[in-house]
Order: C-alpha cells, then structure tokens, then sequence
C-alpha cells in the first residue's frame, strides 16, 4: 500500500510522534521512509541564517553544521522503531518548510506524508498552541500535494497500525468521494472493516421531531448507499449515521466508540458549495484526535503552485490520488 513515506520534524534532540509513527509504518510495510527537518531559520531575508537546535543561537548553515543534525537525528533515533526500518534516509535543508516538504515529496514520489499537527517550536517556545488548528504547513500541503497526509499527534504502536477499524467521515464532496476510494483500497490492503460515518446536521430549534430525525436518517442511508456502494464491493463496512451540531465532535466520538484505528477524512480545499462544514472540522479533528487522521484533497481543487516539480493531475473519472495511480 505505502511503498515511499515522508516524514517532517522540527524537533532533532528528542522523539518526535510523528517520526515513531511513519517508522513503525514503514516497518510493516518494508517502505522506504524520508526522514526531513527543516532548519529553523533565524532571518525572514535570509534563510541561511538559522538557529542552532541545542543552543538557539544564529549562525550562518554550512556543511558541518548540517552533518551535525543529520548525526543528531540519527542518534535520537538509533533505538526503537527507526532502528530497524528497512530503508530510511535523513535530509535536512534550508528553507520555508511548506516548499521543502513539497519539493522533497515530489521528488521521492511520496504515497504518503506524515506530519504533526502543529509546530513543537511552538510548545518549545512556551506559547499557546491555537485551539482547533493544525498549523500552516500542513495547510499548506493539504492545499498544494494530492499526495495522503497523515496527521499524528501521539505515537501510533503496531497494533493500531494493523488499521483493523478505518474510519471515514462523508458528506458527498469531490474530496469525500476520494477519500472513500482511498479508504477502501487501503481496508483492502490491510483487511481493515471500513466504518462509514455521516452526521446529519441537526437544526438549532427545538422543533426538529422525532419524526424528521427519522426521515433524514433514512434519506442519509439510501444516499450512502446509492453514492457509495460502487466503491465497497465486497469489503467489511458498517454505515454510521448520527446527528449532531459539530461535525468534529461527532467523528472524534464515534471514533472513540468504535476504537477506530484510524480517520480518514476529505479536505474541503476551495469549495464554494455543498459543504458539510467549514473546513474547520479537518483541522478540529487532525488536532484532537487520538489515532492517526489522513486528510485526502480532491486534486482538481488544489492550489498551484509555481515551484512544483510535478503538473496537478488531470481530471479523471475516479478522482484517483496519487497514491491509487
């Protein structure tokens, strides 16, 4: 399923969730694993100036310098899960790390970038991290790579990487759409039972009955399955309808209910229409959830940008990702 996996950290002296989580992942899946940091630069003119990771003061980037944090990489993570990944690899570079991570993915053709939901430097630093938000470089990835984007925010041990239970939040966007096919081939992959959820949105009036509850239930279940059908075949799935005021709070509890292993969930990146909420669920559960979250982009409404090194896919008939080409 996952043969070339990018992982990114900002921290080089400790373990970081994110890293522990891709190793043991391309452990399982005898993939090759990129481990990448990009130096905390210390001037917005020049990016060669960065911070020292041990003593955090400025100093121009040379080469030394740079064979110093990959040994410091490395020697955080002699032990453990990294240990014995088959084929892992360690870059640092210098730069905004949206585009270093860009660059790098299309460059190792990633089927899968793992990240953390926001900056440590930003908990290093003693500031607060903003409630509900996953930080701007994964925004800025989820809205430029077509490439999955796992979402860690503690380490996932091998059990849960078996991904026996698969979550996936739908509401019947171009982005859902691809995230059910993603979902469905990687439950294929790994023999998972695949977890549909939908939440009807309940009106904040007390007049919303029984009755109507039950009538938009049953509306919502034909429409999965009418909708959603052609993608299952004969995998193992449970259709999950429940109603709710917030979306977030309604997967991150289901997923708790059913003891999902993982969240698969659609980015609405540009969408003007037809949204089940307002982008804003991605990012509440990304940084709250208690398993992993891969958050899937419809590639026809990604962001261009000038700087990558492959063209946005073309539009197709089955909204494949890179990933499922």
């Amino acid at each position: 399923m996952f043969n070339r996996i990018l992982v990114a950290s900002d921290i080089v002296d400790g373990l970081d969730p994110p890293v522990l989580t891709a190793a043991r992942l391309a452990r399982r899946q005898a993939a090759r694993l990129c481990l990448l940091h990009v130096m905390a630069a210390a001037s917005t003119t020049d990016r060669r100036l960065v911070r020292h990771y041990a003593s955090g003061a400025e100093m121009p980037v040379d080469a030394d310098y740079e064979r110093s944090v990959v040994q410091a990489l490395r020697r955080a993570y002699r032990e453990g899960p990294a240990a014995d990944a088959p084929d892992m690899t360690v870059q640092v570079a210098t730069g905004f790390p949206w585009e270093v991570i860009l660059r790098t993915s299309a460059a190792l053709d990633a089927d899968l970038i793992v990240l953390g939901p926001h900056s440590s430097r930003v908990q290093a630093n003693g500031e607060v991290r903003v409630a509900g938000s996953v930080g701007s470089t994964v925004e800025h990835i989820l809205t430029r790579d077509p490439c999955p984007v796992m979402i860690v925010n503690r380490p996932a041990d091998d059990d849960q990487l078996q991904f026996r239970k698969v979550l996936v939040a739908v509401d019947f966007s171009r982005s859902c759409e691809c995230a059910v096919c993603f979902a469905v081939r990687l439950a294929a992959a790994f023999g998972s039972r695949l977890l549909l959820f939908h939440m009807i949105p309940v009106p904040p009036v007390p007049k919303y009955s029984r009755a109507a509850y039950a009538r938009d239930t049953a509306h919502a279940r034909r429409r999965l399955e009418s909708f959603y059908q052609p993608y299952l075949g004969g995998l193992d799935h449970q259709k999950l309808i429940r109603a709710g005021a917030m979306p977030h709070l309604e997967i991150l509890k289901t997923a708790g209910e059913m003891r999902a292993d993982l969240i698969v969930m659609g980015s609405h990146t540009k969408e003007s229409a037809g949204k089940w909420y307002p982008g804003s669920a991605v990012e509440r559960v990304g940084f709250r959830a208690e398993c992993p979250v891969v958050v899937i982009t419809d590639p026809q409404v990604l962001i261009r940008w000038d700087g990558r090194l492959v063209e946005t896919p073309r539009k197709t008939t089955d909204r494949l990702i890179r990933v499922l080409t």
